[in-house]
């Protein structure tokens, strides 16, 4: 059973607030984007909404357009401009997203959306997740906004890694997080990011051995249970 956070009513007034705010320094993004390479200003990719919906998620590009590869990104890729690199750190990339929760595709607070390529439909945490809207912010993804780091650090097959191990924990941690869930709880993610966004060392981040061992006693007890 997962539960329902912040009304939606209050979700599109904060998201309209926020659209309304922030315009002055969209304009400012938006020229950084479009002097940093050639290509459009906002980004555009499928993820998978509530019922595993398809909805167009909206990011300032902060990569070469036309570049090929993962659609995973590591602290050191090379696709990524150095003024995506700063919109990246910052997590101004994320604004027009803004715009996905007034349209209704996402929430101010849920699992973050994952592209069709990395989800199993027919995997019982990803049918748990799906009964919610997805969100801008999450506590894992507070949690772990070292993850380009993270990916950097993996030697072998680095979408495999994310695959495996680094999405199944996301998974995990939402559900952990969406059993216990109210509007209060929401409230203090939103404020949790914006501390730790602002304040990248308020809060410690995990290590990649941590996480991976994490996933291996998981795991164990998974195979453990079912034996």
């Amino acid at each position: 059973m997962v539960n329902e956070g912040l009304p939606r009513a209050v979700e599109v007034i904060l998201a309209v607030l926020g659209l309304a705010v922030t315009a002055p320094l969209w304009i400012v993004a938006a020229i950084s984007v479009a002097a940093s390479s050639p290509g459009p200003i906002l980004f555009r990719q499928e993820r998978l909404g509530r019922n595993g919906i398809p909805f167009t998620l909206y990011k300032f590009r902060t990569m070469r357009a036309a570049q090929g590869g993962l659609q995973v990104t590591a602290r050191d890729d090379a696709r990524v401009t150095p003024v995506g690199r700063v919109l990246r750190l910052m997590k101004l990339d994320e604004w027009p997203e803004l715009w996905n929760v007034a349209l209704g595709d996402m929430s101010l607070v849920g699992p973050r959306p994952e592209v069709p390529r990395y989800v199993e439909l027919d995997d019982p945490l990803w049918q748990q997740i799906f009964h919610v809207r997805p969100g801008l912010t999450d506590p894992v993804a507070v949690h772990l906004r070292n993850e380009e780091e993270l990916m950097s650090r993996v030697e072998g097959d680095r979408e495999r890694f994310y695959v495996q191990t680094l999405l199944r924990y996301k998974l995990l941690g939402n559900l952990a997080y969406l059993k216990k869930r109210t509007w209060r709880s929401d409230i203090a993610v939103l404020f949790k990011t914006i501390a730790v966004v602002t304040f990248p060392g308020s809060a410690p981040a995990p290590s990649l051995q941590e996480i991976t061992d994490f996933m291996a006693e998981k795991q164990g007890a998974e195979a453990g249970s079912s034996a």
